[in-house]
């Protein structure tokens, strides 16, 4: 096995006792991008430079300070919403092309405080909105376990990369299971953390009530290492929690679960793949193994989730998207005559045709006629859900469903019914509605060979525990792992 294939537990004891470097480590993920992301393409910006500056100064870390974070001198990949000091920030958008933000996210910040290593910027589905990475100006992200289906998204990118050793892990982010669903689509580990514990500020906003920034990686030791760098308050996003200082790595290999785990009777009905069902009641059974008491459980509003949340967010997206006017930042149409042409060219050639179907629905909805009658309706059924949530909680540690109703499916092959894949996200909506922490584990392969991945929700700020039952989970179906080309 190549270093770059290694989990960041593992690179960083070879780190550490000076068997290899930052700058080795840092050149191989190099090559290995330049041979397989014409592959895959799941880099949109490759800083190379940068990242060998970073990786000489990760060494000197390593080589003089004591105390010194797990990440020093691991190569990550940020997906492209993002903010990156100095290195260009699409959104996979014409309307960002070209733009380089003067300041860092705050999760990227943290990161790089730590000593990690910035190799680039990843793929996504343009602003976030998709479900398969298809939806970017530079082209779709191909799954490295079958490069004629898609990596899931909207963080495809940040999936792929890890899932085919571009990078030892990668951020994305989640706003109705776009961490989650690539995550169990490329046989990775995929966390979207509790609505407050990481910070969203540098992040170009879809719905702000719903986004949230988390890590993906090969294992789920190297999730909570990753968690524990970005977690914890930022005075400059108002929304994120004061007083939750934990070590989300420590204690995960407890195999014992004393947990009650629920097992919602609407997650399993009609339309979930018969692989995909089986995988995941498998994976429960491995939980009941460790411990664990299972129970059927019920969450009756499962059927409003898809709509209340294509509401909210659309709604959410048409105010967000506001700023982007031609004018300010941004792509700016060069033909426009007058203000008014200025704004509708901008935008009509700057976001692509995903991201104006959100916006125009979403202006629809918050317009004086129909605001009480579609968005207040939604907000008072996402109270209805996560009361739903919340009642399952009273008798369930945590709530165990499947990620997505398939596996990844080909190129093609619904981007031409946005509705189909909306419906799709129906298992991990919820989550973003109610603001809970929700991890994704590989648990098995279908009869094609493709990866199923099974999702643990929890009570707000329980990272701690899904990831224990994670581990344990993962311990007994082991690390899934695509051929590629290159495994050098």
């Amino acid at each position: 096995m190549s270093i770059i294939d290694m989990t960041i537990k593992e690179t960083i004891d070879l780190l550490r006792r000076r068997e290899t470097s930052s700058r080795e480590l840092t050149e191989l993920a190099l090559e290995r991008i330049r041979q397989e992301n014409s592959r895959i393409n799941a880099f949109i910006t490759v800083c190379a430079d940068v990242a060998l500056s970073q990786a000489e100064a990760a060494d000197k870390r390593l080589g003089t300070e004591d105390r010194i974070s797990p990440l020093c001198g691991i190569p990550m990949g940020i997906k492209d919403n993002l903010c990156t000091r100095g290195v260009r920030t699409t959104c996979a958008s014409k309307m960002l092309e070209q733009f380089i933000p003067p300041y860092d996210a705050t999760a990227v910040e943290r990161l790089l405080s730590s000593g990690s290593v910035l190799l680039g910027k990843l793929n996504m589905d343009e602003f976030g909105m998709g479900s398969s990475s298809e939806n970017s100006i530079f082209g779709s992200v191909r799954n490295p376990w079958d490069t004629e289906r898609v990596a899931g998204g909207s963080s495809g990118g940040s999936a792929a990369a890890v899932a085919s050793g571009l990078c030892s892990f990668a951020l994305g982010s989640d706003t109705g299971g776009s961490i989650r669903q690539p995550a169990s689509f490329c046989g990775v580990v995929g966390l979207k953390p509790t609505y407050g514990l990481v910070s969203r500020y540098g992040m170009a906003a879809f719905a702000s009530s719903m986004d949230q920034i988390g890590p993906i990686t090969r294992d789920v030791t190297d999730c909570a290492l990753v968690l524990n760098g970005i977690a914890g308050h930022d005075p400059r996003d108002s929304t994120t929690v004061r007083g939750i200082g934990e070590d989300y790595s420590h204690g995960l290999e407890q195999d014992e679960l004393q947990i009650r785990v629920g097992l919602p009777k609407e997650y399993f009905g009609s339309g979930l793949d018969e692989d995909v069902k089986n995988a995941v009641y498998k994976a429960v059974s491995m939980l009941e193994e460790a411990g664990a008491v299972l129970g059927e459980s019920s969450l009756p509003t499962t059927d409003y989730a898809v709509e209340a949340h294509f509401i909210i967010s659309s709604s959410e997206a048409s105010s967000n998207l506001a700023r982007y006017d031609g004018i300010r930042y941004g792509y700016q149409n060069a033909n426009a005559k007058n203000l008014e042409e200025l704004y509708r060219l901008s935008r009509g050639d700057g976001f692509g045709s995903g991201v104006k179907r959100r916006i125009l629905l979403g202006t629809h909805i918050l317009s004086a006629g129909y605001r009480d009658q579609l968005y207040i309706k939604a907000l008072r059924a996402r109270k209805m859900i996560t009361d739903d949530f919340m009642k399952n909680f009273e008798s369930f540690d945590l709530i165990a469903t499947p990620v997505y109703p398939e596996t990844a499916f080909r190129l093609g092959e619904k981007s031409g019914n946005p509705l189909e894949m909306y419906l799709g996200d129906i298992y991990t909506v919820g989550a973003n509605l109610a603001g809970l922490p929700a991890l994704v584990v590989p648990c098995g392969l279908d009869r094609k060979g493709l990866p199923i991945g099974i999702q643990l929700v929890g009570k707000p700020f329980s990272e701690k525990l899904l990831l224990r039952a994670g581990y344990a989970i993962e311990q007994r179906v082991g690390r899934l792992k695509p051929k590629t080309k290159c495994q050098g």
